[in-house]
């Protein structure tokens, strides 16, 4: 399997995912701007995708995928086949009663996660809890499917799954939004439509290769399998480990309910737009290399499992450092041009420039977090990770303290300590890595990093001189020239980048490899 050609098919499908869903989010900024409604909206869909995250994307997959390789590299289909199928079982059977509980204790959960949310607010935001909670059940069953697909080197149906959930909002909030009697909960039920087809997506890929699962009508069927039980004593610690990021930004969305209207909408679009290239990059290269890392684990092969690792960080520093740069030296432009139409203000152009420009200064350390975690994952290590996120977890409530508290950064702190929180934890992972000699870089790396340096710097300048000749707010009643100037700049920088490093002697030669 060529890594770097499967990078580009996965990393394609998650750009039409992350496009859709800047549009899904223009849309909804249009409608709807940045309000105590739209709050209680962010604020309800918070605890369910926070959920989704632990329990799915984050400890459930980095648990799940190294001990499926194991089964499948060599126990047999069978048994792979069984194990499937009692993870399964387990899995939405838990899903399901949690949603069940989200369900009733919606108002409590709600006064535990954003207590600046109140009156009004807070009614609506208990409606679309309860309408978005089930969404837990559908996404964990998804996320089993990615991790199986993705185990058998299918990435493609994984990577474009999320679209669906897009299309469907984007479809609500056209068309159907002036049918609610309360607009906002159209959002929500479009939630759960678009959990739905998510599933449906999967059923023929598994069938395919012959892992749908068979779920048993007895819930606790499935902990019999002591496959089950070893991912399950992974996934506790597990969901510290890799969700530290995630538990910061739901103790951040309370801070954020205390400091007036709008303020937790402006965190996630801002959010929404440093999730781009974490998507593109972090999301693909972690999907990427968690099958090979956890088969040259399972083959002993310690010179291979270097390798992927040290091929995994050289492409996440030669894109993930101009994609920070970009941020920052666009985050008015990107505000303007896709969030600055009907109710979305050129007051809340600027409240949300800050707090991206914050995330852009730790977007290096979250991408590295996504590469460096499933190094330790893949090798069934789950401790040395758990102990540093716990810290981590620890130092960026300190710097929230610091920035919000001492320096009256506002939501632009906030999103500060959790970047620079992502990179203390790319920073620990690393160490340790280092440490026990599982990963040696290769040799090259200062030359490497100087040459990405200058281009970076140079294509920086570009972006931000570029970006100064225009009042992007002012240009809000001519939204296809700003957007068309906004491409330009971006292909602009693109192109400076790109030239400087081909000057500079970089070739996609020496970016190809092949997983064994």
């Amino acid at each position: 399997m060529n890594l770097l050609r499967t990078l580009a098919a996965i990393s394609s499908m998650t750009m039409v995912s992350r496009i859709t869903g800047l549009l899904r989010d223009t849309l909804f900024a249009r409608a709807f701007g940045a309000s105590p409604y739209t709050d209680a909206f962010y604020i309800a869909f918070r605890l369910p995708n926070l959920l989704r995250r632990l329990f799915g994307e984050g400890a459930f997959s980095q648990a799940f995928v190294p001990i499926l390789a194991e089964y499948k590299n060599q126990k047999g289909e069978e048994a792979t086949r069984s194990l499937v199928d009692h993870v399964a079982t387990t899995l939405v059977w838990a899903t399901v009663v949690v949603s069940v509980l989200g369900i009733v204790a919606a108002p409590l959960i709600l006064m535990g996660i954003a207590s600046g949310l109140d009156g009004d607010g807070f009614d609506k935001g208990v409606v679309m809890t309860r309408l978005m909670f089930p969404y837990i059940a559908c996404m964990s069953f998804v996320v089993l499917a990615g991790a199986v697909l993705n185990t058998w080197r299918e990435f493609k149906i994984p990577a474009f799954t999320p679209v669906l959930w897009n299309l469907s909002s984007i479809f609500f909030s056209l068309f159907l939004v002036q049918y609610f009697e309360v607009p906002i909960y159209s959002m929500a039920v479009a939630v759960m439509v678009g959990g739905v087809a998510q599933v449906a997506i999967q059923i023929p890929a598994l069938k395919r290769i012959g892992m749908l699962p068979r779920l048993s009508f007895n819930p606790l069927s499935g902990l019999k399998d002591p496959g089950v039980r070893r991912i399950l004593k992974k996934m506790g610690p597990a969901v510290f480990a890799v969700s530290a990021a995630q538990i910061s930004l739901l103790i951040n969305t309370n801070y954020a309910s205390n400091m007036g209207g709008g303020a937790v909408s402006v965190l996630q679009y801002a959010d929404r737009l440093m999730e781009f290239p974490t998507g593109i990059l972090g999301v693909a290269l972690g999907t990427i290399l968690l099958p090979s890392l956890s088969k040259a684990n399972a083959d002993g092969d310690i010179g291979e499992y270097s390798a992927l690792l040290d091929w995994g960080l050289r492409l996440t520093f030669l894109l993930a450092l101009p994609a920070a740069v970009g941020l920052a030296a666009l985050s008015t432009p990107l505000i303007a041009a896709l969030f600055n139409y009907g109710e979305f203000n050129a007051a809340n152009v600027a409240a949300a420039t800050a707090p991206l420009m914050s995330y852009a200064a730790g977007l290096l350390g979250i991408i590295l977090v996504k590469i460096l975690a499933p190094a330790f994952y893949a090798r069934q290590d789950i401790r040395t990770p758990v102990r540093i996120a716990i810290g981590v977890l620890i130092a960026t409530q300190a710097m929230n303290l610091v920035f919000v508290q001492m320096l009256g950064m506002g939501v632009a702190g906030l999103a500060l300590s959790i970047g620079l929180g992502a990179c203390l934890n790319a920073l620990f992972l690393y160490t340790g890595l280092r440490r026990r000699s599982i990963y040696t870089p290769h040799a090259g790396w200062l030359g490497f990093f100087l040459k990405v340096v200058v281009a970076v710097v140079l294509m920086g300048l570009a972006a931000w001189f570029s970006q100064a000749q225009l009042d992007w707010a002012g240009l809000r009643s001519h939204p296809v020239l700003r957007i068309v100037a906004l491409l330009a700049i971006i292909a602009l920088s693109a192109i400076v980048y790109f030239a400087v490093l081909f000057a500079l002697g970089f070739r996609p030669r020496d970016f190809m490899r092949r997983a064994k």
